[in-house]
């Protein structure tokens, strides 16, 4: 069996920027039915489209808390364009790599992250 990295067991134990926004920008909610986890993901956007703050929401294991933690991390102080590059490979580096079999919770942060992106692009545009 894999063991987590340091710095997952770090964004476990003590997760960044859980919680919601007051009137957020964008909201992306994703889930696994196979796992069961849920993430929700908030972004608070400026004027120059500089993603100010980030918050999550995550029902699920370890390595779903962690990814969330890290993906509000890496997007902060970030431009919606930069944002939109985060992959899940980003995420699972930033966090000193993840199991095989867990992965997919990085999956689940970067499509939370899109969808929040493309709620916020909604939002703007109406």
């Amino acid at each position: 069996m894999e063991e987590y990295s340091s710095k997952v067991m770090e964004h476990f134990r003590d997760p960044r920027n859980v919680g919601t926004i007051e009137n957020p920008d964008g909201v992306g909610h994703v889930g696994n039915p196979v796992c069961g986890d849920i993430m929700e993901l908030y972004i608070k956007v400026n004027e120059k489209e500089i993603i100010e703050d980030a918050r999550f929401k995550t029902f699920g294991c370890g390595a779903a808390i962690a990814t969330s933690s890290m993906v509000t991390e890496i997007i902060k102080g970030k431009s919606v364009k930069e944002a939109e590059k985060v992959s899940n490979q980003t995420v699972a580096e930033a966090l000193g790599g993840l199991p095989k079999v867990k992965m997919h919770c990085s999956v689940l942060a970067e499509e939370a992250l899109r969808k929040a992106i493309e709620d916020y692009r909604k939002r703007k545009n109406t």
